[in-house]
């Protein structure tokens, strides 16, 4: 008999899983597809950052690495972080991890406790809930709405804090609203942690680099609360290097020293050549990103150009990351063809199968009254993804 763990059978699926099924049917009719469903830039890995890891697999550097990763890469972390943020770690406060994804993992296992509250401000990455799931803990939602552009205040923090709570998981920029918290942002949900000195706050910074108007900032830089704060990033998104899988944490050394000894249990250290390129990555120059940045800040304004001349959308102007997250409750209840819109979920289907435009329904980041558009392609599918759209959402009556 076929019988899965507990913790398995309770996992829900991905919300995108049938989105992509049905994307991938409609291609094999010869449908041509506009895909603004994809989280991952769409830019090439930068030159530098693939000689390196040629020059690795040359070297033979193909051996087992240390769990937290090769100390190089580490010191270079070190020095990215007082570069870029202002901030003192020492290589031993560093853990490199298969990509951010792990890293998160491993922080929400070393600190969450069977029944620890995770306080996941909506709407939120998709895979939270389930991290938290899977560490025996209870997620604790905060809904932010458009009106307040997606991020918590300090009054929502302050009552979503119970003596059970145990990590809050802030991420900025923000997949999948785009929105940034600003320093004084931060500072004043600071204000309210100080009082809860039991909660830790696991800071997912995978986008620092996409970033158009706020500059980045990390609760990390307040001095009353570094000692309580896990930063997790990666080289995935401000180099495009999805596919290395390379993310990494700074945190305390208590902390650092746990999730390097989980890891070592269940994963051990990243691949070599992954880790060699994502040194060149870090220590290399950061025109490439700016470039990438660039196009990210131009296809921004176009999107939201278009999308604030489509009746019924109603949309943020992102600060960061390269996401379009419009509330497109105006829609709900209306029909084309005998089918009514009942959900965001309808809607993505329905632009999917009448306007041959793949986006993600705001059911799989917590909030059932959006859509995800990533404007991570070129100009031209962009523009007209855009057409199809107003013209499919014209028609439902």
């Amino acid at each position: 008999m076929k019988q899965l763990s507990d913790r398995l059978t309770g996992l829900s699926e991905s919300e995108t899983i049938a989105m992509s099924q049905r994307s991938r049917e409609l291609q094999r009719q010869g449908k041509d597809i506009i895909n603004l469903s994809v989280g991952e830039p769409d830019f090439p890995s930068p030159p530098y950052v693939k000689e390196a890891a040629i020059a690795a697999i040359e070297d033979d550097f193909t051996h087992y690495p240390p769990v937290p990763g090769i100390p190089e890469l580490r010191e270079a972390i070190v020095a990215k972080f007082k570069r870029d943020n202002n901030l003192e770690y020492k290589p031993s406060q560093i853990v490199v991890s298969t990509g951010g994804k792990q890293a998160l993992s491993n922080a929400i296992y070393a600190l969450v406790n069977e029944g620890d509250e995770v306080i996941i401000p909506s709407p939120y990455w998709v895979s939270y809930p389930a991290m938290a799931q899977l560490a025996g803990g209870k997620s604790v939602f905060v809904y932010a709405g458009i009106d307040q552009d997606f991020k918590m205040t300090p009054q929502q923090l302050e009552d979503a804090i119970t003596p059970k709570s145990k990590v809050l998981l802030l991420n900025s920029p923000c997949n999948p609203t785009g929105s940034v918290y600003s320093l004084e942002e931060l500072k004043a949900l600071a204000i309210v942690l100080e009082r809860h000195p039991n909660v830790f706050v696991i800071s997912d910074e995978i986008y620092e680099y996409i970033n158009y108007e706020v500059p980045h900032h990390s609760m990390a830089e307040i001095p009353s609360l570094k000692e309580r704060v896990i930063i997790v990033n990666g080289v995935s998104k401000g180099y495009a290097m999805t596919g290395w899988r390379i993310g990494y944490m700074a945190a305390p050394e208590w902390v650092a020293s746990a999730c390097s000894r989980l890891q070592g249990q269940y994963t051990s250290g990243t691949s070599t050549i992954s880790q060699k390129a994502a040194l060149a990555a870090i220590e290399g120059p950061l025109e490439y990103t700016r470039s990438m940045v660039d196009a990210f800040r131009r296809r921004r304004e176009l999107v939201v150009k278009m999308a604030n001349e489509i009746p019924g959308l109603k949309n943020n102007n992102p600060a960061g990351a390269f996401y379009l997250f419009p509330n497109v409750s105006s829609f709900f209840g209306k029909s084309f063809n005998g089918h009514t819109i009942e959900d965001a979920r309808d809607l993505s289907f329905y632009l999917l199968e009448q306007a041959y435009v793949a986006t993600v329904s705001g059911t799989a980041f917590g909030n059932k009254n959006c859509i995800r558009f990533s404007y991570a392609t070129s100009d031209e599918l962009l523009v007209e993804a855009m057409k199809r759209i107003k013209k499919a959402l014209a028609a439902l009556k």
